[in-house]
């Protein structure tokens, strides 16, 4: 089954997980989880660089649109 989402619909999901991952990161409790010398991650990725990988998505996202929007104005020419 393929599911079927807008290109603003994606957007608006990529964001709310940055929103997510912001809220989490932000919390006493999961610094405190960070700054454990036991915490450790196979490539010492935090959560910070899943929320600058979500962003770099989005704006990719942002850059077709942009191109696809100038694509189409440039037919009606």
């Amino acid at each position: 089954m393929e599911i079927k989402l807008t290109t603003s619909e994606i957007r608006a999901i990529l964001q709310g997980c940055q929103y997510t991952l912001r809220l989490v990161g932000s919390s006493k409790d999961y610094r405190r989880l960070q700054s454990s010398e036991h915490f450790s991650t196979s490539n010492d990725v935090v959560l910070n660089d899943a929320f600058n990988v979500l962003e770099e998505i989005v704006d990719a996202i942002d850059d077709v649109e942009k191109f696809n929007q100038q694509g189409e104005s440039g037919h009606d020419q």
